[in-house]
C-alpha cells in the first residue's frame, strides 16, 4: 500500500515538474527575438543594468510571475516613398521609390529597436518614410534634373549614406532602396528630351526612307527573280512536256518493240539450243568414234612397239649367240692349230702325199666342173652360191656392224625393209659373181672356190648413216 502511494507521489511530482518546465521554457523562432525583462542582465556590447535579456535562435528558462517575455519580429519590412522635391534648378519633382528594411541581427540593434518599437512595430514603416523623405528632399535640392535622370545610383547612394546613422540609432538596417519614378509636373523633362526626340525622329525617318529604298530595290530584284523563275519554269515545263511526248511515243512503240524483242529472244534461244545440240553431237562423236579409234590406234601402236621390242631382243640374243659361237670356234681353231703344228712334223710326209693326191683330185674336179659349166653355167653358179649363202648374208649384214644405235621410224615395216635391203645386197653379190664367171671363163670359175672370197661378196664400207624404207625412215649410228 505504502509503495503504491509512494509511486503515485513520484509520478505526480514528475508531472508537476514537467508542467512547470513547459511553463518556464521559451524558445525563440529564427525570425524573432525574445525580450525578457524583470531582472538585471549583463550582455556583450550593452550597458550594465539594462533591465532585460535578449534571446535569439535558442531556448531559455523564464520565471513565471517574476519575468515578462515579449517578442520582437526580425522579418523584412517595406515602405513606399512618395516625396515632393525641388531641384537645384528650382524645378519641382516628385520622387517615387521603395525602401526595404529590417531589425538588425546584433544585440545592439535589437536592443535599440526594442526600446523604440517593441509596442509600436506597426509604426516602423511610417517612421522610416519620414526619415527618408527628409533626406531625399535635402539630396534632390543639391542636384539638377539631368543628374537625377542620368545617374540614379548617385541619388540612391547619397540617400542611403545620409540615412545610415539615423537608421542605426533606430536599430534598423536598409536592405534595398530603389527609385522607381521621377515625375515632372512642369514638363521640363519632356522638353529636355524634345531635341533628342526630334533627332531620333529624324533618324527614324531617314532610316525609314532608307528602308523603303532598300525594300523597293529588294522588291524589284524579287520581281526580276520571279520573272527569271517564271522563265526557267516555262523552260522546264517545255522540257518536261517534250519528255512526256517522248515517253508517249516510246510507249506507243513499246508493243512492236516488245514483239521484236520477244522474237529476237526466241531466235537467240533457238540458236543456243542448236549450239547445244551440235555440242552434244560432237561430244557423242568424241565418245562413240574418236575415243574408240584412239584406243584402237593406241592398242596397235602398243602391240607394234611390243613386237618391235621382241624382235630387237631376239636379234640381240641371236647376235650374242653368234658372238659366243664365233669365240668358241676361234678357240677350237687355235687349239686345233696348235695340235696340228705339234703333229705337223710327224705327219709331213703324209700331208705331202695327201696334198698331191688332193691336187690330182681337185684337178679332176675342176675339169668336171668346167665341163658342167660349159653345159649348164647357171646350175653350177647356183650350186656354188647355195654353198656360200651364209657367207653372202654375213657380208651383207656387215654393213650394219659399225652402227651403234638405229632408229626405225616406221616400226615393224621399217625393220622388214631394212632386212630386205640387206638381202638385196647379197643378191647384188650374186649378180657380180655371174658376170665374173661369164667374163673369166671356165678356168676362172674353177678357181673361184677359194680366191674370190665368200661367194664373190664385196666388203661393205664403214657407214655412219643408213636410210631404210621409202625415204621416210632413217637409222643413224653414233
Amino acid at each position: 500500500m505504502s509503495l503504491g502511494i509512494l509511486a503515485g507521489a513520484v509520478v505526480g511530482a514528475l508531472a508537476v515538474l514537467i508542467a512547470l518546465f513547459k511553463m518556464m521554457w521559451r524558445v525563440a523562432e529564427p525570425n524573432e527575438a525574445l525580450i525578457i525583462s524583470g531582472s538585471n542582465h549583463k550582455m556583450e556590447g550593452l550597458g550594465e543594468g539594462m533591465g532585460f535579456r535578449i534571446v535569439t535562435g535558442r531556448g531559455t528558462l523564464v520565471m513565471p510571475g517574476v519575468q515578462a517575455v515579449r517578442k520582437l519580429s526580425l522579418d523584412l519590412n517595406e515602405t513606399q516613398l512618395s516625396v515632393e522635391c525641388v531641384t537645384h534648378q528650382g524645378i519641382p519633382l516628385k520622387v517615387r521609390g521603395v525602401v526595404i528594411f529590417k531589425v538588425g541581427d546584433d544585440f545592439v540593434s535589437i536592443a535599440n529597436a526594442a526600446r523604440r518599437f517593441l509596442d509600436q512595430q506597426k509604426l516602423m514603416s511610417e517612421r522610416v518614410h519620414i526619415v527618408f523623405a527628409g533626406h531625399l528632399r535635402a539630396i534632390v535640392g543639391g542636384l539638377t534634373v539631368e543628374d537625377m535622370i542620368r545617374d540614379r545610383e548617385k541619388l540612391t547612394g547619397q540617400a542611403r549614406s545620409a540615412c545610415g546613422t539615423e537608421m542605426e540609432k533606430l536599430g534598423l538596417i536598409v536592405d534595398s532602396l530603389q527609385i522607381h519614378e521621377i515625375e515632372d509636373p512642369t514638363g521640363y523633362i519632356k522638353n529636355l528630351a524634345a531635341p533628342h526626340a526630334a533627332a531620333v525622329q529624324r533618324d527614324a525617318r531617314i532610316a525609314q526612307a532608307e528602308a523603303n529604298r532598300r525594300a523597293t530595290e529588294a522588291e524589284q530584284q524579287a520581281a526580276a527573280r520571279m520573272s527569271e523563275a517564271t522563265r526557267d519554269s516555262e523552260i522546264l515545263q517545255a522540257g518536261y512536256q517534250a519528255e512526256r511526248d517522248q515517253a508517249s511515243a516510246k510507249a506507243r512503240q513499246a508493243g512492236p518493240l516488245a514483239d521484236a524483242a520477244a522474237r529476237q529472244e526466241v531466235v537467240v534461244q533457238e540458236t543456243r539450243v542448236a549450239e547445244l545440240e551440235s555440242h552434244r553431237t560432237e561430244q557423242q562423236l568424241q565418245t562413240d568414234v574418236r575415243k574408240p579409234a584412239d584406243a584402237l590406234a593406241y592398242e596397235k601402236r602398243t602391240l607394234a612397239a611390243a613386237e618391235r621390242d621382241a624382235r630387237i631382243s631376239a636379234a640381240e640374243a641371236d647376235a650374242k649367240e653368234t658372238e659366243l659361237a664365233s669365240a668358241a670356234t676361234a678357240t677350237a681353231t687355235r687349239v686345233t692349230g696348235e695340235a696340228e703344228a705339234a703333229a705337223a712334223h710327224a705327219k709331213g710326209l703324209a700331208v705331202a702325199e695327201a696334198t698331191r693326191a688332193k691336187g690330182l683330185a681337185e684337178a679332176e674336179a675342176i675339169k668336171a666342173r668346167a665341163a658342167a659349166l660349159a653345159e649348164n653355167q647357171e646350175a653350177v653358179v647356183a650350186q656354188q652360191l647355195a654353198e656360200r649363202w651364209p657367207e653372202i648374208v654375213e657380208a651383207g649384214a656387215s654393213a650394219f656392224g659399225n652402227v651403234d644405235q638405229m632408229v626405225l621410224l616406221n616400226g615393224a615395216d621399217g625393220m622388214a625393209d631394212m632386212f630386205a635391203k640387206a638381202l638385196t645386197m647379197g643378191g647384188t653379190g650374186l649378180g657380180v659373181a655371174r658376170r665374173l664367171l661369164a667374163t673369166m671363163g671356165p678356168d676362172a670359175a674353177g678357181s673361184g672356190g677359194g680366191a674370190a672370197g665368200p661367194a664373190g661378196a664385196v666388203p661393205a664400207p664403214r657407214s655412219e648413216e643408213i636410210t631404210v624404207g621409202d625415204g621416210d625412215q632413217a637409222a643413224s649410228g653414233a
